[in-house]
């Protein structure tokens, strides 16, 4: 999801997760090196640099809030022309879904102020056809 999105608590879980999964891409075991969000990464033509572009985007959106995140902390930080990973059109629309079920609780002001809005997909994701993705624990 853009991170334009995120609540606050989504905008520092996202910065956490991905550099807990900056971490572990490299690895070939250990503690989370199955996760399945990984498969997207670990996919490009450069795991590290991807998720560099991943994390970028979240200090853009944090610095845009007045938040601090530690930038130096991304390993490779992402080139001029990232190359974009495909998400599927009926995975974005599943985290969509999941992320405003999330804003129901937490920020129903931001949920509300979402309502209408058509889901956009973080900037290192273009968008193809298909549905959710096999490795995705689908949640109601």
């Amino acid at each position: 999801m853009h991170p334009q999105f995120l609540d606050r608590q989504a905008l520092i879980a996202g910065w956490r997760e991905g550099l807990l999964a900056q971490s572990v891409i490299g690895k070939t075991s250990g503690g989370y090196v199955n996760h399945p969000q990984l498969l997207r990464f670990r996919a490009a033509e450069e795991p590290l640099s991807a998720m560099g572009a991943f994390l970028m985007a979240l200090v853009e959106e944090a610095d845009a809030r007045g938040y601090r995140f530690a930038r130096e902390k991304i390993l490779v930080p992402p080139t001029a022309s990232p190359v974009l990973l495909d998400l599927t059109e009926g995975q974005l629309d599943y985290e969509w879904r999941h992320l405003m079920s999330k804003l129901e609780v937490r920020n129903p002001e931001l949920a509300l102020r979402f309502a209408d809005a058509s889901p956009l997909p973080h900037p290192l994701f273009r968008v193809v056809p298909g549905s959710v993705e096999h490795w995705e624990r689908i949640t109601r």
